[in-house]
């Protein structure tokens, strides 16, 4: 029968890393020797007498044994993929412009283990994995370091006091407060570091790793960028996860993953999330725009509930759809723009409305509205394709429910005609609404919430005076 470690590697059973102990039978303890440093500096000694001749190592600056052997299973244990090969030296490797490999760089043994050994520890203690990629951060002097492309919840209200009071903070101001105040403290965290690392790794050939993205970045400039994104990439997330029921609510920025996921589908490809994470990196650290591309991705998802099969799903598309949009036009925010003319954003406000009247009616039907789409749902791809078109047959539909409510429509239906009437004369037409038409709509739904949660609140107050 075989020993125990053959089946614990899946590679020859030569290539195993062992660790041992030393007992002491009389004292009966234990000697480790990988915490004995001297142990180490031994071991060091004894096996530089089997490396290659010196030379000027490019990392050190000092004459060292060089190394054209580099390390591999750098992201895990069965990765081939090598940061530092040259053993190609058939055809046109080199292409004419170096005779042997040695001649491009020479890296010594005891700079290419440091390096390499210090990177597989870094990357098993923190990095993030995407499919093959790699996306690594950390600091010079403190490990730890608040990553870019987390959500606000887990960054701040995940991590520190302020957790109970996400729940309150609906408004910008309250939840503007709270992300000063956390940036303030992970400044004080990182008092004495100075520079910030960002890293990607990917492997475009079984064999071959190279670095997809590298920065090195002040810290005070990275985490100045990094609070201006989660100060205006925001939106009010609030819906009922299908993965496990629990419901989240929080105002502040979604995760790169949660963008890609809302432009490309559950179902995107590994490879695509982790282009996005490429793509959007820049737009945190350098505070650049985000891509058309992206946001007409998220805006095509998020106009097209059907696609999705469920609707908590459609809800977080259009929550971190609006995140990415208002961050691009700073002039609107969560808030309701009664005052603005924007013909988009109005007619967003008119698809909530009649969104909204046409729930209510269901509700007070006794029917289960989140079960059942909506015309305003139903029509919301040609309705941002052809607005005035779609809003005369999303209006027409809405008259048996108007009918139904009576004097409860009432409210509603003079908001409709109050939005109605801020549209300048040659703005009411079939031109194909921009993203800002999603602000609108989910602006408008949230105001029409708050509303009434307010009359129930009236209303619960009065039943209570009276029974008193």
């Amino acid at each position: 029968m075989s020993p125990e470690v053959y089946s614990k590697v899946a590679d020859k059973v030569s290539s195993v890393f062992v660790r041992f102990n030393v007992r002491n039978v009389e004292k009966g303890e234990n000697f480790n020797p990988w915490n004995e440093v001297s142990f180490q500096k031994a071991f060091v000694d004894y096996y530089n007498q089997f490396l290659g001749e010196d030379d000027l190592c490019f990392v050190t600056g000092e004459r060292l044994p060089f190394t054209e052997r580099h390390a591999k299973k750098i992201r895990n244990p069965a990765d081939n993929a090598k940061l530092i090969s040259s053993n190609n030296d058939f055809g046109f490797t080199f292409k004419g412009r170096f005779k042997n490999s040695s001649d491009a760089a020479i890296i010594s043994y005891e700079a290419s283990q440091k390096a390499h050994n210090a990177l597989k520890w870094l990357i098993l203690r923190q990095a993030k994995p995407i499919k093959g990629r790699v996306l690594l951060f950390w600091g010079s002097k403190q490990i730890d370091v608040v990553s870019p492309t987390d959500d606000s919840f887990s960054i701040i209200f995940g991590k520190n006091e302020t957790a109970d009071e996400v729940k309150k903070s609906d408004t910008y101001q309250a939840y503007a407060g709270m992300i000063r105040k956390s940036f303030m403290g992970f400044k004080q965290d990182l008092a004495f570091e100075n520079e910030i690392n960002i890293l990607i790794l990917d492997a475009a050939t079984p064999g071959r790793m190279n670095v997809q993205y590298y920065r090195n970045m002040n810290k005070e400039i990275y985490l100045e960028n990094l609070q201006k994104w989660h100060e205006t990439c925001v939106w009010l997330h609030s819906y009922h996860s299908g993965e496990d029921g629990k419901y989240v609510r929080y105002f502040g920025s979604p995760s790169i993953h949660d963008i890609a996921i809302a432009a490309y589908g559950s179902r995107a490809n590994e490879r695509l999330i982790g282009d996005t994470y490429e793509q959007l990196l820049p737009c945190i650290l350098d505070n650049r725009r985000i891509p058309k591309p992206l946001i007409r991705s998220l805006v095509q998802r998020a106009s097209n509930p059907q696609s999705m099969d469920n609707k908590w799903e459609w809800h977080k598309t259009i929550s971190v759809a609006c995140a990415v949009i208002n961050r691009e036009e700073s002039q609107y925010n969560m808030t309701l723009n009664k005052e603005t003319t924007n013909r988009s954003y109005l007619f967003g406000r008119l698809l909530a409305l009649a969104n909204e009247m046409e729930k209510w009616a269901l509700r007070d039907m006794g029917e289960k509205s989140d079960k059942r789409e909506t015309n305003a749902e139903r029509y919301m791809v040609s309705f941002s394709n052809k607005p005035k078109r779609t809003w005369g047959t999303i209006y027409h539909n809405l008259q048996p429910y108007r009918a139904r409510l009576g004097k409860k429509s009432e409210r509603l239906n003079h908001l409709i005609i109050e939005v109605m009437d801020q549209f300048e004369l040659d703005d009411f037409n079939d031109k194909p609404l921009d993203p800002v038409y999603l602000l609108g709509y989910s602006s408008q739904i949230i105001d029409n919430q708050k509303q009434i949660q307010e009359i129930m609140k009236k209303r619960r107050m009065n039943n209570d005076c009276i029974k008193s």
